[in-house]
């Protein structure tokens, strides 16, 4: 089989992808109001599905900002997070429907990237009251809303690495 018979090298999902450096970019085109939330997403679960849903009907595109792989480490998880690399997580998640637009970000904080993309919708999860959520007071300041989404599955993945753990 030649390089031309076989299949492309990246996946259409993969396109979702964005660079830091080119989300202004790829925004630019993209349908308002836009939703943001961000978080490490490490082993990928049915909480994280719903949440992720849930966020996406508050508009009408979802940008999600992914802890790269140091900001996990400085964040406490534990001396073996993440589980998978950056570069993984954003694929699960950009091959998600709900999922229009994925990108990451190397600070302890994803400020700049909401300060980038000026979102009109600040998402978190239900662990998050509104008032502690990251760019919360920007967001508001420019018109948005702000909203911790209560969780309808209590999942994590520090549990369920727990849970492996302790049956090994």
């Amino acid at each position: 089989m030649t390089q031309t018979d076989a299949a492309p090298l990246s996946s259409s999902f993969e396109r979702k992808i964005v660079r830091p450096d080119r989300l202004c970019q790829a925004l630019a085109g993209c349908r308002r109001p836009l939703v943001f939330t961000n978080g490490v997403f490490d082993l990928l679960h049915r909480g994280h599905v719903d949440y992720l849903a849930q966020a996406r009907a508050l508009g009408a595109s979802l940008l999600v900002a992914v802890n790269s792989d140091a900001s996990v480490r400085r964040l406490g998880k534990g001396a073996d997070r993440p589980i998978n690399v950056c570069e993984d997580r954003m694929a699960v998640l950009a091959a998600l429907e709900c999922v229009d637009h994925v990108t990451f970000f190397e600070e302890d904080t994803p400020i700049a990237v909401i300060l980038a993309c000026r979102p009109e919708v600040l998402v978190k999860g239900g662990d998050w009251p509104v008032e502690q959520i990251v760019g919360a007071t920007e967001v508001r300041n420019w018109g948005g809303t702000v909203h911790s989404i209560p969780f309808r599955f209590e999942r994590s993945t520090t549990e369920t690495l727990r849970r492996i753990r302790a049956a090994g």
